[in-house]
């Protein structure tokens, strides 16, 4: 029992925190694979095999599935590249463990787990196709951050191709990797490095992401289409434009805090408080000069509101704001923060006690197989709807031979009833779902229906063409209008749903 527990406190060589890792972050995404849903996007990519990368200025996408699937398009060959993306995460992982602390233990790999085991990221790895390569994004981010060469020129040009690397997999890692400078700030100072190492410290990074945003700009970015790259508008208040994103950020990241996990919250905050006051106390004791040291606690400071903002980061400064759970890729950086103080307060305490941070990766864990069976049941809701709709159109020669169906898009919260207790008590995995229609058209010709698309002027259409005509079919769903040789499937308003009680 001695040897079993001292396996948690004694230092771990670089082969067994990679099977830390391997075995964490594959626990983590196990629900995933287990569900096997195709989410969103990945229904027309898998239908038509398709890409679509480049013009989102993401062309290092493309290029992966081609070595991939040693072909011109992208066929659907999950899990196989989340599979990969896992294995190259917890690589990633065990470099930044090693790059933080010069003698890792369990209690210190879990101070880095929570780049991985991030409650927002697990809409990112919903996206079979979009998962693995968000994924390979922040693995080329870490490496950009633990990279060392004694060559000055190679220090320089290696994390610049791999800022390059990531932003033609994902734009949204930048937030990560400018996430990752802050703690490295926040690290210099607690490991107590001398002053004429600063300048080097931050002068390497802004080379490395000048440098890398330039190799991006001429590799990646001229594919990308116009309306990808249009930021907020000068002449209308963007400021308080970004005011407003950043309200809406704060009302989904809140969803998550909610029961339990607020308790859980709450205490790591607390011991991130202390931390961060034994990290100011360290500062004082520099031997440096007044204004060295006031510089230096200036920029650790500073470093925490700038990891708040780098939760949605540069998301907050485009036009089209997308405030979808997959864009809040810097709440991992948050979370790392959080822990790496916490650990700083505990460690002195008890060398047991940092283990304690396994209770909030604990709850990010639940939260993973909570959303899992989610997914579960909105697998098999769409799979009844996608049959009820296949079955009605098939018994009906008219609409068989239709020239065209309309499919309307209705949006509502009470779609998936099967869920309503768990998005009551876990309001954050409604969130993360982030589906609140009925059917995609992109669905039907997996059953052998191909004359139906999306209708995307529906309320037009429905308050011209369908009033005053019969249904041909009733549905508890929806109702199908036959008029000429087109087809009109028009949704109903689902209720909402009562929460039974024994």
């Amino acid at each position: 029992m001695g040897r079993f527990s001292d396996f948690f406190v004694r230092e771990l060589g670089r082969r067994q925190v990679w099977l830390f890792f391997l075995l964490a972050t594959f626990l983590y995404v196990l629900p995933l694979i287990l569900a096997d849903f195709p989410y969103i996007d990945d229904n027309w990519r898998s239908l038509s095999a398709g890409m679509a990368w480049a013009q989102q200025g993401r062309l290092f996408a493309e290029l992966f599935y081609n070595a991939l699937t040693f072909s011109s398009a992208a066929p659907n060959i999950f899990p196989l590249p989340l599979l990969i993306a896992t294995v190259a995460m917890a690589s990633a992982l065990t470099s930044l463990t090693f790059h933080y602390f010069r003698q890792p233990t369990v209690a210190r790999c879990l101070v880095l787990l929570p780049l991985w085991y991030n409650p927002f990221f697990l809409q990112n790895l919903s996206y079979q196709y979009d998962g693995p390569i968000m994924v390979l994004s922040v693995v080329a981010v870490i490496y950009a951050i633990t990279f060392r060469h004694p060559s000055r020129n190679v220090q320089w040009l290696v994390p610049s191709f791999l800022i390059a690397l990531a932003l033609g997999l994902y734009q949204v890692s930048l937030n990560v990797f400018l996430g990752l400078c802050c703690l490295e700030v926040l690290r210099a100072a607690n490991d107590k490095v001398a002053w004429p190492q600063w300048g080097g410290l931050i002068g390497w990074k802004l080379a490395q992401l000048v440098l890398g945003g330039l190799i991006y700009g001429v590799s990646a970015y001229p594919f990308m289409g116009e309306g990808r790259t249009l930021l907020l508008n000068g002449g209308t208040q963007p400021l308080l434009q970004i005011q407003i994103n950043l309200g809406r950020v704060l009302e989904n990241v809140v969803l998550l805090f909610h029961g339990g996990f607020a308790w859980v919250f709450a205490g790591l905050l607390l011991c991130a408080l202390a931390g961060a006051v034994r990290l100011g106390s360290r500062v004082v004791r520099r031997p440096d000069s007044g204004p060295k040291k006031l510089l230096i606690g200036l920029l650790c400071v500073l470093s925490v509101p700038m990891v708040l903002l780098l939760v949605s980061g540069v998301a907050l400064f485009f036009r089209d704001f997308n405030e979808g759970a997959r864009t809040l890729m810097g709440f991992a950086v948050l979370l790392v923060l959080m822990f790496y103080l916490a650990h700083l307060a505990l460690a002195p305490l008890h060398e047991r006690l940092p283990l304690l941070l396994v209770v909030p990766l604990l709850a990010m864990l639940s939260l993973s197989f909570a959303y899992g069976r989610v997914l579960v049941l909105q697998k098999t809701f769409a799979g009844s709807a996608l049959y009820s709709l296949e079955y009605d159109i098939a018994s009906h020669r008219a609409l068989r031979e239709a020239k065209r169906i309309y499919l309307s898009v209705t949006y509502s919260d009470h779609w998936l009833a099967g869920a309503a207790g768990s998005f009551k008590h876990m309001p954050v995995l409604h969130y993360l779902l982030n589906i609140d229609y009925f059917m995609l058209a992109e669905n039907l010709p997996t059953v052998g229906i191909t004359n139906v698309v999306a209708e995307k002027e529906r309320r037009n259409a429905t308050k011209v063409g369908y009033q005053g005509f019969p249904s041909l079919v009733e549905s508890r769903y929806y109702r199908i209008y036959l008029i000429g040789d087109y087809g009109f499937i028009v949704m109903k308003e689902p209720a909402p749903v009562k929460t039974l009680r024994w």
